[in-house]
């Protein structure tokens, strides 16, 4: 909404959340500017990107230091959830970040971090270039597969990620198709595919584990499953620090009245507003006195988000609105404007949420057309718009 770079599509999978976990970047006016004085943390992430860092400064021209360097951002973006390291990965390209017809990789790198500030457009237009150049170039594939996606373009994704086959790990193209296949009535064949491909690889690393148990928890979340708890659970265990994951079993823990547990997975991490918000619902449903403080300061960020135009935090801030502050309007224009950017079920979700709550049959008929329209299973949604349609009787 969305939002892993453990490869192509697992980062494609998570983008959408990526920027409201993440948030948007900054992005320095002046070369010689100080972007960071790095703890001195004794770590091999840290380490390799201090030699990232000496390699490219080095070598100012080359465009494979930059993009080794962005990568490095990139990657401690996802896993800190510091959005200055999203807007450091932009001043690594910052040479090429203008440039109409920059080298391939250059393509790519920045259709990442644009995707990761939901500047979709301009994102599908660096990989459908790139794509133009190298018809078999598997990253840029999937890539736009999962951003189409995202967009509720099933078909153009669908025919990115068939195209990707044998250009990628089978894994990575049962994914691709599993995400689009278990938004569009398919839940149980997905979740059947993902679970069979996943047995079939002999030694499936720590992070493509984590990456297709969280697939998996989210498609058992929209169908109602239990089991959903332990794929979240089981993501979790083998990569910790993956934010998207955190934020997703922190939905289902608050959806079964679980607020208590919300806290611990989150209380390290209030720099992120998604999970702040998450936090924040917690503390709400528990009734903590530091519950006004938390409101507070997730208020005071989306209205500097708001008036510094971006558009990153939209569905995030329909929720706060919505459930925080009972401001059912504004949260239906926000989730309504959210919802002409992407269209992922956590997004009709609270657009059906913020409908009921205001009122608004119009947006409550775009909730069932696109149910209707993509057979999508999210019996939380169902049972919103029938619990309404019987209040109406």
């Amino acid at each position: 909404m969305k939002m892993r770079w453990r490869c192509v599509t697992t980062l494609a999978l998570s983008v959408f959340l990526s920027a409201s976990v993440v948030g948007a970047p900054f992005v320095p006016t002046d070369d010689g500017e100080v972007l960071e004085r790095l703890p001195d943390r004794n770590t091999a992430q840290y380490r390799e990107l201090k030699r990232l860092q000496a390699a490219a400064a080095a070598a100012p021209s080359h465009v494979a230091e930059a993009i080794a360097l962005a990568n490095a951002y990139y990657r401690i973006s996802r896993t800190e959830g510091d959005p200055r390291f999203l807007g450091y990965a932009q001043a690594a390209l910052m040479p090429w970040w203008n440039d109409a017809q920059p080298p391939t990789a250059v393509l790519v790198m920045r259709a990442t971090i644009l995707q990761s500030n939901h500047e979709f457009d301009r994102a599908l237009d660096d990989l459908s270039r790139t794509i133009a150049r190298e018809p078999r170039n598997a990253r840029a594939l999937l890539l736009r597969a999962s951003i189409l996606t995202a967009q509720g373009k099933y078909d153009e994704a669908r025919a990115d990620c068939e195209r990707s086959q044998g250009l990628a790990p089978d894994l990575n193209i049962v994914a691709c198709l599993a995400a689009i296949e278990a938004l569009t009535g398919h839940a149980q064949l997905a979740s059947m595919a993902l679970e069979r491909s996943r047995a079939a690889v002999a030694n499936v690393s720590a992070d493509a584990r984590a990456w297709i148990e969280s697939l998996l928890g989210e498609i058992a979340q929209r169908q109602d499953d239990p089991a959903a708890e332990k794929h979240f659970r089981a993501a979790l265990a083998a990569d910790p620090h993956d934010l998207y994951t955190v934020a997703a079993y922190c939905d289902w823990l608050l959806d079964h009245e679980r607020a208590a547990e919300v806290i611990p997975l989150v209380e390290r991490h209030q720099r992120v507003d998604a999970l702040l918000l998450r936090l924040a619902l917690a503390q709400k449903a528990l009734r903590r006195a530091e519950t006004e403080a938390a409101l507070a300061t997730l208020h005071a960020r989306f209205d500097a988000s708001r008036a510094r135009g971006d558009n990153v935090h939209r569905r995030e801030e329909a929720r706060f609105r919505l459930h925080a502050e009972g401001d059912a309007p504004l949260a239906l224009k926000l989730a309504q404007e959210n919802w002409t950017v992407q269209r992922e079920p956590a997004d009709l979700r609270i657009l059906a949420e913020a409908a009921v709550a205001a009122g608004d049959t119009d947006a409550l008929n775009k909730v069932r057309e696109w149910l209707t329209h993509t057979g999508l299973e999210y019996e939380t949604v169902r049972a919103l718009l029938k619990r309404e349609s019987a209040g109406r009787r």
